[in-house]
């Protein structure tokens, strides 16, 4: 039994939700999203709370996933997500031209990435090797920043390489000195 899909979802004043069969389309201060849910599953409005329901048993699997989706486009069209990653070596950057992503990571050549037109890539102003992820689709800002990521990832032993902010890289010792 679904924990998650029995609660309701709270709409903000500033978000607008429109159901139209299969189809939820939410509007905010930031942009709009839209989201197609399976047949086994109903979702409709009742005063400002969206309630997702299972239709049969074959509802039971995409009720909760149904409604966590609902939740994270809500809260995306009004406060947006944001992915911050560190890159850690001699000689390791970022650079933002535009809508590329310029790496430079301890390769004989430059790694670039295009930025999807729906994220927005930014340098940290403090920090020169910090650089955020922002965008309004919460599976679209993780999936770039699991990209960018995944093109250098961290070393144990000097902790080179690019992570979350928030992530914590576990060192091992390494050689030992001829006894």
């Amino acid at each position: 039994m679904s924990r998650i899909g029995k609660l309701p979802v709270a709409v903000p004043e500033k978000v607008e939700v429109k159901i139209t069969g299969n189809t939820v389309d939410v509007k905010g201060e930031k942009g709009a999203l839209s989201f197609t849910f399976a047949d086994c599953v109903a979702v409709k409005m009742e005063e400002n709370n969206v309630i997702v329901s299972k239709l049969d048993d074959s509802g039971k699997a995409l009720w909760g996933t149904t409604r966590a989706v609902i939740a994270n486009m809500i809260e995306g069209v009004s406060a947006g997500y944001t992915k911050s990653l560190e890159i850690n070596g001699v000689g390791y950057k970022f650079e933002v031209q535009g809508q590329k992503l310029i790496l430079s990571i301890g390769f004989s050549h430059k790694v670039e990435m295009l930025v999807p037109t729906e994220l927005k890539v930014t340098q940290d102003e403090k920090l020169k090797n910090v650089i955020h992820v922002s965008g309004i689709d919460k599976q679209m800002v993780g999936q770039f920043a699991s990209k960018v990521k995944a093109k250098k990832k961290p070393e144990p032993y000097k902790g080179k390489g690019i992570k979350y902010v928030w992530e914590y890289v576990r060192r091992k010792a390494g050689k030992t000195g001829a006894k």
